[in-house]
């Protein structure tokens, strides 16, 4: 039965939906698999390939999402006949009805994550340095094999060394060249994420990412593609306000250790935060109910 809280999709219509998907995803993890297959390396695109682990299979598969029913056949495909998906005569959708208490938990924890992130105050005045923090001192360059310094060390450290560091995301923090660590005024942990990310950070948006794919297939994948597509422009910016040489891969540098750099990093910044505020606020959305929904099948049992 429809309600409001639910679509209905018939089959030509989802099928295509699929196929669509499919197709434009394909776009992005067919070149990865021949990099891969080639042993080539992108410093930027691979990032979310190899960092975020999303497999590239599940990722071209096409979910409607919580709420949303798919008019189905017997041979409905494999990843519609997994425990969380139920089929009443033709009808086939998402069902909470076999969420364990695990799985609870950790939609409650990334909901509960997202809603805090949404509501602090963003902080548009880190101009990127978490990434030149990352080779202070250049103990440890990550990306030195693919892509080389368009600077000098002594040039790097000297900035690292006299600009104010307010890294606020454990991930990135994590990373940071031992000698970097204690430069920055905060102290971002792993335990204390709840307590420390906000909106305006690069990585933090890029993440929402990673906590869609955590939520799939609840969130759906329109919603997890559109996340996928905003990582792609935070990880570009990224890489682009390194320190890193991307002239071979067709990048600009946004040059931070300029007034100019770091002025444009910020525009580019805030327009990614106001990108991903309407992206979180619908996983935000979609995890209220579909934990609702998990409580109050629990209660009726």
């Amino acid at each position: 039965m429809l309600t409001s809280e639910t679509s209905y999709l018939q089959l030509d219509q989802w099928r295509q939906l699929a196929e669509k998907h499919r197709i434009e995803v394909k776009k992005w993890t067919v070149p990865y698999r021949r990099r891969k297959a080639s042993h080539q390396q992108h410093p930027v695109l691979d990032f979310l390939f190899t960092y975020y682990p999303f497999s590239l299979g599940k990722l071209e598969q096409w979910h409607p999402g919580y709420g949303t029913q798919l008019e189905c056949d017997k041979k409905r495909p494999e990843r519609y006949q997994t425990r969380h998906y139920q089929q009443l005569e033709d009808i086939v959708s998402l069902s909470t009805d076999a969420l364990v208490d695990k799985e609870v938990e950790r939609l409650k924890w990334i909901h509960n994550l997202l809603c805090l992130t949404q509501t602090r105050t963003p902080n548009f005045a880190c101009h990127g340095l978490h990434e030149w923090a990352m080779v202070y001192q250049g103990q440890d360059i990550r990306h030195r094999e693919s892509t080389p310094l368009r600077l000098t060390q002594d040039e790097i450290d000297h900035l690292v060394s006299t600009r104010t560091i307010t890294c606020s995301h454990f991930d990135a923090y994590r990373f940071f060249s031992p000698g970097a660590l204690t430069l920055n005024k905060l102290k971002p942990t792993l335990d204390g994420r709840q307590d420390s990310e906000q909106c305006g950070c690069l990585h933090t948006n890029m993440d929402l990412y990673k906590w869609a794919s955590k939520c799939m297939p609840w969130v759906g994948s329109q919603l997890h593609w559109d996340c996928f597509q905003l990582a792609l422009k935070a990880r570009e910016l990224d890489m682009r306000a390194s320190p890193y040489d991307l002239s071979e891969y067709g990048y600009e540098p946004v040059k931070i250790e300029t007034p100019e750099g770091r002025a444009e990093y910020e525009t580019h910044q805030r327009k990614i935060s106001q990108e991903a505020a309407p992206l979180r606020q619908q996983i935000i959305n979609v995890l209220g109910k579909v934990i609702l929904a998990s409580q109050s099948s629990k209660t009726a049992h």
